[in-house]
């Protein structure tokens, strides 16, 4: 239901822009000026574009999370930490109500957790060897649970699907604004010049830039609603207790890449830097459970 209404929002702001682009006249505007553009080929274009590079990125999620970070897949426990650790997340996932996640752990110094993968029944929750090293069992299973909710939730696809919203929009005016300044301002008849090739680059540079504070505010925003569910499954306090046992760390690191979202932690961040910090600070997630 989730991905459905979201898919249907995204599909009536396109239809929605397409409309108020024709009623204020703007595509006559853009035709007297040369700019033989089809706003409605190039929404669905854009859509098309955004959308199988959002979906293709979370479909290969899991396999680019097991290379990338180095996951140890648990198939067999060979010893009793990998037996608690993935008798801890079938409980939490029953508790849940999804399907059992591959459990893995990933060689890192780091206190770190993540989940990713395209569907709730078919996830990958992995755990850094320097989490396990420096939190108590029962922090570990805090942030266990934590990692759960984010499946039970469905972040992943609720990220994809917002990725591949503002990936429309980022390639949509980009390319608007190559036209526009290509046709109006260099007077190009035919064909594309070399000003709408640098000026669409630079501008879907700009607006990429802009679009990823709008994914980073909603990673931070679903980062309250994880701690909410590993408190549900694991106990408010050990929540409590995970996330101060991560504050002790010196200004915890973002994991790589695509990752960073993902993780249970992230990097500090103050003022301009904030509005691309992943999770948000320590301190306000703490205080918020407490509330």
């Amino acid at each position: 239901m989730r991905i459905m209404l979201f898919l249907a929002t995204n599909a009536a702001v396109l239809v929605l822009i397409s409309i108020v682009f024709r009623v204020l006249g703007i595509e006559s505007v853009l035709a007297e000026n040369g700019v033989d553009l089809n706003l409605t080929a190039l929404l669905v274009m854009s859509a098309v574009i955004g959308f199988s590079g959002s979906f293709i990125s979370l479909a290969m999620s899991k396999f680019m999370a097991k290379r990338g970070m180095g996951v140890h897949v648990i198939e067999e426990p060979s010893n009793a930490t990998e037996r608690w650790l993935v008798d801890t997340v079938r409980k939490q996932a029953e508790a849940a109500g999804i399907g059992m996640p591959e459990v893995g752990i990933f060689n890192s110094d780091q206190p770190n957790a993540f989940a990713t993968g395209m569907r709730r029944n078919d996830s990958l929750v992995a755990v850094s060897t320097g989490l396990l090293r420096s939190m108590k069992p029962n922090e570990v299973e805090a942030v266990l649970g934590h990692e759960v909710a984010h499946v039970a939730n469905g972040d992943m696809v609720t990220m994809g699907l917002l990725q591949g919203v503002v990936n429309t929009f980022v390639i949509f005016l980009s390319r608007v604004i190559g036209h526009v300044v290509d046709r109006v301002v260099f007077k190009v008849e035919r064909g594309y010049g070399p000003a709408y090739f640098i000026v669409t680059i630079v501008a879907q540079l700009l607006l990429s830039i802009l679009a990823s504070m709008i994914v980073m505010w909603f990673s931070r925003r679903r980062e309250f609603r994880a701690d909410e569910g590993g408190a549900s499954l694991a106990g408010r306090q050990n929540m409590a207790d995970a996330l101060r046992a991560l504050q002790r760390t010196s200004e915890p690191k973002d994991l790589p890449g695509e990752m960073a979202a993902f993780g249970i932690s992230g990097s500090i961040g103050q003022g301009f830097k904030r509005l691309f910090m992943s999770h948000p600070p320590l301190t306000e997630r703490i205080a918020a459970l407490s509330e």
